[in-house]
């Protein structure tokens, strides 16, 4: 079964500088001024969040805070963050003495409204002006980005929908918005993209695609193996990685395609997904889809074993032990890397123990072009939202810290980058 997504949400998040051993954090937005401008609302918070991580990123950041967000959020708490002074009227006597909006508006590369309410959006929709942020708007040439947070009915209504193709036919970026839980408590779309979401989609308008005009191919989640209609043997894979890998893949400019097993993670934007069962079903589904593949990164955790036969009806409990036989299933990453025109192969080890000695091993043994091995069990690893990585290939190895799994997958993505400017028999000898 292909499901696509239709709509696209571009979400990358600041490259790492290589390195051989560890590796530093560029700042993507290196002096890059922006002007945050925070709406009222509940979403008001994690723009405090927002400040430091357009800081962390580089950017030189100002806020301004509407009359509405004020009451969420205070102006000494960006202040602190921002380094700046914080507006929140167009009646500062000071700053408006030497018409300090205009200076403002001067000053900002990129004006970013996060968040946006569905009040300012229709305002900016149709050109008013009655409050300082409005008015920046309209006295800048700056490059204009919102990322909308409202309650879902509000955000499907029509006439918010209207304002928004309004501003999206001026050039205003549209950010988001996600879908998942709200405040009310409700659920659906209108939900206020992440902190490092939005930095991650600036970074991909204003930075360099690692990988336009590449194919990239990625496995993610776990396999299941049915015992009887009703039972399994499956893993606690969740898939958080290999669906991270391919938001990022797809941020570089990839055209990426997604090879799930059974988890409940929505499609990253712009990823075409293929959804499997089983390890062959897994290998089918990649195997078609290898011959028009630059990369292939096997993040899934496929299953060694399936039962030698499945049951047609459900096994009842007769009072003595079950024996099951089992057989072996194909190793998908291995026949991938046994090609002779084969893509860019990278796998992943998750072990309990003797991490980087077994995964070298799996490395060598498989012929494969990178190794990403991470220690699983204890909250470690599967059904964790952050990870580390020790990234492995023939000659080299590099650490990538605790982070969150799109960092991560970032980290990983540039390290093969690099790998693969180098000849193919240099790489794999």
């Amino acid at each position: 079964m292909r499901q696509t997504e239709i709509r696209r949400i571009p979400v990358s998040y600041p490259p790492f500088a290589v390195s051989e051993i560890s590796r530093m954090p560029l700042r993507p937005l290196a002096n890059l001024r922006i002007l945050l401008g925070v709406c009222g609302g509940i979403a008001a918070y994690k723009a405090a969040e927002l400040t430091r991580r357009l800081r962390d990123a580089g950017a030189d950041v100002k806020v301004v805070l509407t009359a509405n967000a004020a009451r969420f959020v205070t102006p000494l708490t960006f202040q602190a963050l921002s380094g700046h002074p914080v507006r929140a009227g167009l009646w500062d006597e000071a700053a408006e003495a030497a018409m300090g909006h205009i200076e403002l508006a001067r000053w900002a590369q990129r004006i970013l409204i996060a968040p946006a309410s569905a009040n300012t959006i229709a305002r900016l929709a149709h050109g008013v002006a009655d409050d300082l942020l409005t008015t920046l708007c309209l006295a800048s040439d700056a490059p204009l980005a919102i990322a909308p947070a409202m309650n879902l009915r509000m955000w499907a209504h029509p006439a918010t929908q209207a304002n928004v193709q309004t501003l999206r036919g001026r050039g205003v970026v549209i950010l988001g918005p996600g879908d998942g839980p709200m405040a009310e408590p409700e659920s659906g779309p209108g939900r206020l993209l992440e902190p490092h979401q939005i930095v991650a989609e600036l970074v991909a308008l204003h930075g360099p695609k690692l990988l336009s005009s590449l194919r990239v191919l990625v496995s993610a989640g776990p396999t299941c193996e049915d015992i009887d209609p009703v039972r399994f043997i499956g893993n606690r894979s969740s898939g958080r990685m290999g669906f991270a890998i391919a938001q990022a893949a797809v941020a570089q400019g990839a055209e990426v395609h997604l090879v799930a097993g059974p988890v409940h993670l929505a499609t990253p934007a712009g990823v075409e997904r293929i959804d499997v069962r089983s390890a062959r079903e897994m290998r089918a589904a990649v195997m078609q889809q290898i011959p028009q593949c630059d990369i292939f990164i096997s993040a899934a955790a496929v299953g060694d074993y399936r039962p030698a036969e499945i049951a047609a009806h459900k096994l009842k409990k007769s009072g003595k032990a079950l024996i099951l036989e089992l057989s072996e299933n194909p190793d998908i990453v291995a026949e991938v890397a046994a090609l002779k025109k084969r893509p860019f192969v990278a796998g992943f080890a998750a072990e309990t123990e003797s991490v980087e000695s077994h995964a070298r091993a799996k490395l060598e043994r498989k012929k494969l072009d990178l190794i990403a091995a991470n220690r699983v069990g204890g909250g470690a690893g599967f059904d964790a939202a952050d990870n580390e990585l020790t990234l492995l290939w023939p000659g080299g190895k590099e650490h990538l810290h605790r982070a969150d799994k799109l960092t991560l997958a970032h980290g990983l993505l540039e390290r093969i980058v690099a790998l693969r400017a180098k000849p193919a028999k240099v790489r794999r000898r």
